[in-house]
Protein backbone atom coordinates (compact mmCIF):
# COMPACT_ATOMS: atom_id res chain seq x y z
CA UNK A 1 0.00 0.00 0.00
CA UNK A 2 1.03 3.63 -1.19
CA UNK A 3 2.61 5.55 2.17
CA UNK A 4 1.36 8.77 2.79
CA UNK A 5 2.70 11.47 4.84
CA UNK A 6 0.80 12.66 8.46
CA UNK A 7 -0.46 15.59 6.13
CA UNK A 8 -2.17 13.03 4.32
CA UNK A 9 0.27 14.53 0.88
CA UNK A 10 1.12 11.93 -1.55
CA UNK A 11 4.76 11.65 -1.83
CA UNK A 12 5.00 12.27 -5.42
CA UNK A 13 3.36 15.53 -5.29
CA UNK A 14 5.48 17.44 -2.97
CA UNK A 15 6.59 20.48 -4.26
CA UNK A 16 10.29 20.36 -5.05
CA UNK A 17 12.00 23.15 -2.64
CA UNK A 18 13.39 26.22 -3.89
CA UNK A 19 16.18 28.50 -2.89
CA UNK A 20 16.23 31.18 -0.26
CA UNK A 21 17.05 34.53 -1.60
CA UNK A 22 17.82 37.55 0.69
CA UNK A 23 15.99 40.41 -0.36
CA UNK A 24 18.93 42.70 -0.75
CA UNK A 25 18.20 46.23 -1.91
CA UNK A 26 18.39 46.27 -5.59
CA UNK A 27 17.51 42.96 -6.20
CA UNK A 28 14.37 42.87 -8.82
CA UNK A 29 12.09 40.19 -9.05
CA UNK A 30 8.47 39.42 -9.79
CA UNK A 31 5.26 38.73 -7.85
CA UNK A 32 3.39 36.09 -10.03
CA UNK A 33 -0.39 36.38 -8.64
CA UNK A 34 -0.01 40.15 -9.81
CA UNK A 35 2.53 40.44 -12.18
CA UNK A 36 4.45 42.82 -10.95
CA UNK A 37 8.26 43.38 -11.64
CA UNK A 38 10.60 45.69 -9.25
CA UNK A 39 13.71 46.39 -7.41
CA UNK A 40 13.45 45.91 -3.73
CA UNK A 41 13.81 48.86 -1.73
CA UNK A 42 12.50 47.99 1.89
CA UNK A 43 12.36 44.27 3.29
CA UNK A 44 10.98 44.49 7.13
CA UNK A 45 9.64 41.85 8.99
CA UNK A 46 7.09 39.68 7.05
CA UNK A 47 6.84 42.46 3.97
CA UNK A 48 8.83 43.32 1.10
CA UNK A 49 8.58 46.56 -0.69
CA UNK A 50 8.90 46.74 -4.52
CA UNK A 51 9.42 49.71 -6.93
CA UNK A 52 8.77 49.24 -10.76
CA UNK A 53 10.25 51.00 -13.58
CA UNK A 54 7.99 53.80 -13.11
CA UNK A 55 8.39 54.70 -9.57
CA UNK A 56 5.30 52.79 -8.40
CA UNK A 57 5.94 51.09 -4.78
CA UNK A 58 3.87 47.77 -3.77
CA UNK A 59 4.10 45.95 -0.43
CA UNK A 60 3.94 41.94 -0.62
CA UNK A 61 4.04 39.57 2.08
CA UNK A 62 6.91 37.34 2.71
CA UNK A 63 5.44 34.11 1.80
CA UNK A 64 7.24 31.12 0.56
CA UNK A 65 7.83 30.20 -3.11
CA UNK A 66 6.04 33.49 -3.66
CA UNK A 67 8.21 35.71 -5.88
CA UNK A 68 10.24 34.63 -9.31
CA UNK A 69 13.75 35.67 -9.75
CA UNK A 70 14.79 35.47 -13.52
CA UNK A 71 11.51 33.44 -14.43
CA UNK A 72 12.17 30.90 -11.58
CA UNK A 73 9.82 30.70 -8.24
CA UNK A 74 12.32 31.56 -5.17
CA UNK A 75 11.41 32.14 -1.18
CA UNK A 76 12.70 35.53 -0.34
CA UNK A 77 14.04 35.73 2.92
CA UNK A 78 14.89 38.89 5.23
CA UNK A 79 18.79 40.04 4.76
CA UNK A 80 20.91 38.09 7.36
CA UNK A 81 22.30 40.78 9.82
CA UNK A 82 25.61 38.94 10.59
CA UNK A 83 29.35 40.86 11.78
CA UNK A 84 29.63 44.31 10.27
CA UNK A 85 31.55 44.16 7.31
CA UNK A 86 33.30 46.85 6.15
CA UNK A 87 32.05 49.84 4.85
CA UNK A 88 32.10 50.18 0.44
CA UNK A 89 31.63 53.03 -1.47
CA UNK A 90 29.07 52.42 -5.23
CA UNK A 91 31.81 51.66 -6.93
CA UNK A 92 32.90 49.15 -4.80
CA UNK A 93 35.54 50.17 -3.22
CA UNK A 94 36.45 49.75 0.85
CA UNK A 95 34.68 53.66 2.23
CA UNK A 96 37.79 55.44 3.81
CA UNK A 97 35.73 56.95 7.13
CA UNK A 98 35.81 60.62 7.49
CA UNK A 99 37.93 61.05 4.60
CA UNK A 100 38.24 64.35 2.84
CA UNK A 101 38.49 65.47 -0.10
CA UNK A 102 41.87 65.68 -1.88
CA UNK A 103 42.60 69.37 -3.80
CA UNK A 104 42.29 68.26 -7.06
CA UNK A 105 45.15 66.89 -9.23
CA UNK A 106 45.82 68.72 -12.60
CA UNK A 107 44.35 65.69 -14.34
CA UNK A 108 41.51 65.19 -15.49
CA UNK A 109 38.73 62.79 -16.87
CA UNK A 110 36.28 64.07 -19.25
CA UNK A 111 33.60 62.28 -20.51
CA UNK A 112 30.88 62.66 -23.44
CA UNK A 113 27.79 64.17 -21.71
CA UNK A 114 26.21 64.94 -19.11
CA UNK A 115 24.41 61.78 -18.22
CA UNK A 116 27.45 60.11 -18.45
CA UNK A 117 28.79 62.64 -15.93
CA UNK A 118 26.08 62.00 -13.31
CA UNK A 119 26.46 58.06 -13.82
CA UNK A 120 30.16 58.10 -12.99
CA UNK A 121 29.68 60.56 -9.98
CA UNK A 122 26.87 58.50 -8.60
CA UNK A 123 28.85 55.32 -8.59
CA UNK A 124 32.47 56.89 -8.24
CA UNK A 125 31.98 60.34 -7.07
CA UNK A 126 33.41 59.02 -3.94
CA UNK A 127 36.88 57.46 -4.87
CA UNK A 128 36.88 60.28 -7.08
CA UNK A 129 36.69 62.80 -4.20
CA UNK A 130 39.37 60.97 -2.39
CA UNK A 131 41.50 61.13 -5.30
CA UNK A 132 40.91 64.27 -6.20
CA UNK A 133 40.36 63.47 -9.51
CA UNK A 134 37.75 66.09 -11.38
CA UNK A 135 35.09 64.67 -13.81
CA UNK A 136 33.63 67.40 -16.49
CA UNK A 137 32.19 66.95 -19.88
CA UNK A 138 31.96 67.36 -23.50
CA UNK A 139 28.85 67.66 -24.97
CA UNK A 140 30.00 65.55 -27.72
CA UNK A 141 33.12 63.90 -29.41
CA UNK A 142 33.85 66.60 -32.20
CA UNK A 143 35.60 69.05 -29.66
CA UNK A 144 37.38 66.15 -28.49
CA UNK A 145 40.54 67.54 -30.56
CA UNK A 146 40.46 71.69 -29.53
CA UNK A 147 40.12 70.06 -25.60
CA UNK A 148 42.97 68.01 -25.60
CA UNK A 149 45.20 70.67 -27.57
CA UNK A 150 44.13 73.31 -24.98
CA UNK A 151 44.59 71.12 -21.61
CA UNK A 152 48.29 69.90 -23.27
CA UNK A 153 48.15 66.78 -21.17
CA UNK A 154 51.81 66.09 -19.66
CA UNK A 155 53.58 63.84 -16.85
CA UNK A 156 51.97 65.81 -14.24
CA UNK A 157 48.70 66.56 -15.49
CA UNK A 158 47.13 63.19 -17.46
CA UNK A 159 43.99 63.61 -19.32
CA UNK A 160 41.43 60.65 -19.89
CA UNK A 161 38.58 60.26 -21.71
CA UNK A 162 35.76 58.40 -21.91
CA UNK A 163 33.52 57.92 -25.44
CA UNK A 164 30.59 56.62 -25.86
CA UNK A 165 30.16 54.01 -28.86
CA UNK A 166 33.82 53.67 -29.76
CA UNK A 167 33.92 50.73 -31.76
CA UNK A 168 36.63 50.44 -34.74
CA UNK A 169 36.20 52.45 -37.56
CA UNK A 170 33.59 54.70 -36.47
CA UNK A 171 33.55 58.44 -36.37
CA UNK A 172 34.49 58.56 -32.30
CA UNK A 173 37.31 55.47 -33.00
CA UNK A 174 39.25 57.79 -35.74
CA UNK A 175 38.76 60.71 -33.47
CA UNK A 176 40.20 59.10 -30.43
CA UNK A 177 43.17 57.52 -32.23
CA UNK A 178 44.19 60.93 -33.43
CA UNK A 179 44.07 62.49 -29.90
CA UNK A 180 45.40 59.80 -28.20
CA UNK A 181 49.39 59.90 -26.38
CA UNK A 182 51.53 58.66 -23.71
CA UNK A 183 49.53 60.94 -21.49
CA UNK A 184 46.54 61.36 -22.70
CA UNK A 185 44.14 58.30 -23.19
CA UNK A 186 40.96 57.65 -25.13
CA UNK A 187 38.52 54.48 -24.28
CA UNK A 188 35.17 54.29 -24.68
CA UNK A 189 32.17 51.72 -24.34
CA UNK A 190 30.27 49.95 -27.40
CA UNK A 191 27.15 51.19 -26.41
CA UNK A 192 25.03 53.80 -28.40
CA UNK A 193 24.89 55.84 -25.22
CA UNK A 194 25.71 55.39 -21.67
CA UNK A 195 22.40 54.35 -21.02
CA UNK A 196 22.31 51.32 -22.29
CA UNK A 197 25.51 50.62 -19.86
CA UNK A 198 22.84 50.17 -17.49
CA UNK A 199 21.40 46.97 -16.51
CA UNK A 200 18.01 46.28 -18.04
CA UNK A 201 17.83 44.26 -14.91
CA UNK A 202 18.13 47.34 -12.57
CA UNK A 203 14.96 49.05 -14.92
CA UNK A 204 12.71 45.79 -14.40
CA UNK A 205 13.11 44.94 -18.09
CA UNK A 206 13.94 42.11 -20.39
CA UNK A 207 16.51 44.04 -22.66
CA UNK A 208 17.01 47.62 -24.34
CA UNK A 209 15.01 47.83 -26.95
CA UNK A 210 15.92 48.28 -30.43
CA UNK A 211 15.34 51.20 -31.68
CA UNK A 212 15.61 51.23 -35.89
CA UNK A 213 18.67 53.14 -37.40
CA UNK A 214 17.56 56.72 -38.40
CA UNK A 215 15.24 57.26 -35.48
CA UNK A 216 16.67 59.02 -32.21
CA UNK A 217 17.71 56.58 -30.21
CA UNK A 218 16.71 58.34 -27.06
CA UNK A 219 13.27 58.77 -28.12
CA UNK A 220 13.04 55.28 -29.76
CA UNK A 221 13.62 54.21 -26.36
CA UNK A 222 11.10 55.62 -24.61
CA UNK A 223 8.38 54.92 -27.19
CA UNK A 224 9.26 51.38 -27.35
CA UNK A 225 9.10 51.34 -23.27
CA UNK A 226 5.98 53.30 -23.05
CA UNK A 227 7.29 56.36 -21.68
CA UNK A 228 6.58 59.75 -22.02
CA UNK A 229 8.32 61.26 -24.64
CA UNK A 230 10.42 63.18 -22.27
CA UNK A 231 14.48 62.04 -22.14
CA UNK A 232 15.18 64.00 -19.20
CA UNK A 233 12.88 62.52 -17.24
CA UNK A 234 13.82 59.53 -18.36
CA UNK A 235 17.37 59.47 -17.74
CA UNK A 236 16.77 60.95 -14.12
CA UNK A 237 14.02 57.56 -14.09
CA UNK A 238 17.29 55.32 -15.22
CA UNK A 239 19.32 56.90 -12.82
CA UNK A 240 17.61 56.62 -9.72
CA UNK A 241 17.38 52.80 -10.24
CA UNK A 242 21.64 52.61 -10.33
CA UNK A 243 22.60 51.92 -7.18
CA UNK A 244 25.86 50.53 -7.10
CA UNK A 245 28.58 48.96 -9.71
CA UNK A 246 26.49 46.26 -9.46
CA UNK A 247 24.00 47.87 -11.89
CA UNK A 248 26.27 48.65 -14.51
CA UNK A 249 27.63 46.41 -17.49
CA UNK A 250 31.34 45.19 -17.22
CA UNK A 251 32.30 47.31 -20.12
CA UNK A 252 31.62 50.25 -18.63
CA UNK A 253 32.86 49.57 -14.96
CA UNK A 254 36.20 48.28 -16.74
CA UNK A 255 36.61 51.91 -18.58
CA UNK A 256 36.34 54.18 -16.11
CA UNK A 257 38.62 52.26 -13.55
CA UNK A 258 40.97 52.54 -16.18
CA UNK A 259 40.98 56.04 -16.36
CA UNK A 260 41.06 56.27 -12.59
CA UNK A 261 44.10 54.25 -12.22
CA UNK A 262 45.69 56.19 -15.50
CA UNK A 263 45.35 59.93 -14.21
CA UNK A 264 46.25 58.77 -10.83
CA UNK A 265 49.41 56.87 -11.50
CA UNK A 266 52.71 58.54 -10.60
CA UNK A 267 54.05 60.72 -12.79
Amino acid sequence: MRQYSPDLTPPWKKPRPVPEVPAEPGLVVEEPTTGFCGAVIRCEAGTVTLEDRFGKHRVFPLRPRGFLLEGREVTLVRPASGPARPARTASGSVAVPGARARVARAGRIYVEGRHDAELVEKVWGDDLRVEGVVVEYLEGVDDLPAVVEDFAPGPGARLGVLVDHLVPGSKEWRIAQAVTSEHALVVGHPYVDVWQAVKPSALGIPAWPAVPRGQDWKTGVCRALGWPPDTGAAWRRILGRVRSYKDLEPELLGRVEQLIDFVTAPA
